[in-house]
């Protein structure tokens, strides 16, 4: 019997993108946008597939608080304050670092879903996980019951929600060559690869975790040395809005009418355009683009509000 709860809309739906396909350099019919954007619960991402299971989980071991992980506009720590909020159950986000003057996007957001947010000072990736483990024994200590959510929704158990993902996309786009996906945690790329095989995902790596490939390959059993990962658009980091985003970010806007976020699936629009340019992606293949969400995290950005501002062309 599954501890799975169902917090989206399923199936997401599949939209052709022919203006944006032309522009990439392939044909007018070769592209699709699978709109996991649209999953409901909080504003929406892929976060949410993988929270039906590890939530799901939680609430099968009796928990009453969720604690998660990530970076101060985290969509996973967002979407993972919302389904506290839908299941009646308190959340703790430990994030490094300390609060900042603005409280823009996704940390808005966290307030509004009730959130209680611990900074974690200035740590690495060991130290914000054990910076949340210490949280969760002072709520044992107090008589909680805490789940800690990994960092991402991104463990074997949430990647079972993109294994089912990639079935819906067997059905709605037949015969499909790539799906292309930014790898942040690697839950999403792993479960996609899961069900469609290595040589049908594209993950583009957005500079969140050290080894992108070992993260995947954590997360399913596929030949690491199989995986198709684009390490080349994360620039001088995670936090940075590189100019192949900008671009990315203005294409989908000016082709489709659709809002990327500079992290994640700017990044991913980015690199596919570059595989399209290094012919690893070809015009007659079939491929669908994974919006993954995350416009919350646009407006928390340090940059990309002034860049979109500035973006129209004075003579248009």
């Amino acid at each position: 019997m599954s501890d799975r709860v169902e917090f989206g809309s399923w199936p997401t739906p599949v939209e052709r993108a022919p203006r944006l396909a032309a522009a990439l350099g392939l044909g007018a019919g070769d592209l699709w946008i699978k709109r996991d954007d649209l999953t409901g619960l909080g504003g929406g991402g892929n976060k949410v597939r993988k929270l039906e299971w590890t939530v799901g989980a939680a609430l099968a071991d009796g928990a009453d608080t969720l604690v998660t992980t990530g970076a101060p506009q985290s969509n996973h720590a967002r979407l993972t304050a919302a389904a506290a909020a839908r299941t009646g159950l308190g959340s703790v986000l430990v994030f490094p670092g300390g609060p900042g003057a603005s409280h823009s996007g996704n940390l808005a957001l966290d307030g509004l879903f009730n959130a209680r947010v611990v900074w974690a000072g200035q740590v690495d990736a060991a130290g914000l996980d054990e910076a949340a483990r210490e949280v969760c024994a002072r709520l044992r200590a107090s008589g909680a019951r805490p789940a800690l959510i990994p960092f991402g929704g991104s463990s074997r158990l949430g990647a079972r929600g993109y294994e089912r993902c990639g079935e819906e996309l067997r059905g709605q786009v037949p015969g499909l060559d790539t799906v292309a996906v930014a790898l942040g945690s690697g839950g999403t790329m792993a479960g996609l690869v899961t069900s469609l095989g290595p040589d049908a995902v594209l993950g583009v790596h957005v500079g969140a975790v050290a080894e992108p490939d070992a993260a995947v390959a954590a997360l399913t059993d596929a030949d690491p040395a199989r995986l198709r990962i684009r390490t080349d658009q994360v620039g001088a980091g995670y936090g940075t809005l590189t100019d192949p985003v900008r671009a990315a970010l203005k294409l989908a806007a000016r082709t489709e009418g659709m809002v990327l976020d500079p992290t994640y699936t700017g990044r991913a629009l980015a690199g596919l355009a570059a595989a399209v340019a290094s012919g690893d992606v070809r015009p007659g293949e079939r491929t669908v683009f994974l919006h993954s969400g995350g416009l919350p995290g646009f407006f928390g950005h340090p940059q990309a509000p002034a860049f979109a501002e500035s973006a129209a062309d004075p003579a248009g």
